[in-house]
């Protein structure tokens, strides 16, 4: 009965995915403030699947994890955010990027049941390739502590997105969905991967 539902959504998630450009991390001069940052992080599939899969891989998780890892995933950003802007080196940014997409749908897919460490340092991992690429684009933006506090809201807002998605978890069923969303996100992240090794 919910192979059906199972096959939708997931048919769904990959059309949004197909609609979306692949990389939200293309280049640099960003213009603008508030509003530029808070659209940035939903153009790209990427970074939108990462965000959204932090949290409804926190929520399958649960707690502390379900509020803990939406709180690491930011902080660690503005730490690559940093190291971005001063031009510290970082191999295969847009590689990371992919790759976190791929692993955290893995994760969902999987229902790996991380101990608490190694959820966050999944996710600090990632966060770092995520806020690197976004901190090379900062210097450049007309308003960078605008922009960036609109990235902040956005992304999130992503989390919080995630987790809302995550409440199928309570539903041996809604356990199936979301487990097929990560198995849909985990593709999505393995042709990002192919995109940026070739």
């Amino acid at each position: 009965m919910a192979t059906p539902s199972i096959r939708g959504r997931s048919a769904f998630l990959g059309g949004c995915v197909l609609s979306l450009p692949a990389y939200a991390h293309t280049g640099t001069g960003l213009a603008g403030g508030f509003l530029a940052g808070f659209a940035h992080p939903l153009s790209g599939a990427d970074h939108l699947l990462a965000m959204v899969s932090v949290g409804l891989w926190g929520a399958f998780l649960g707690r502390p994890l379900v509020h803990l890892l939406p709180v690491v995933f930011p902080a660690m950003m503005v730490g690559g955010a940093m190291l971005g802007m001063f031009g510290a080196p970082l191999p295969s940014v847009e590689s990371g990027i992919a790759l976190s997409v791929l692993v955290l749908g893995l994760c969902i897919a999987l229902a790996w049941r991380a101990p608490a460490w190694a959820a966050v340092a999944v996710v600090a991992l990632f966060a770092l390739f995520h806020g690197y690429a976004h901190g090379r684009e900062l210097p450049a933006a007309a308003d960078p502590v605008g922009y960036s506090s609109g990235f902040v809201l956005a992304t999130g807002l992503l989390h919080v997105a995630g987790i809302a998605l995550g409440l199928l978890c309570a539903q041996p069923v809604g356990k199936l969905v979301a487990r097929g969303m990560g198995a849909s996100i985990g593709v999505a992240g393995l042709c990002f991967l192919l995109k940026a090794v070739s």
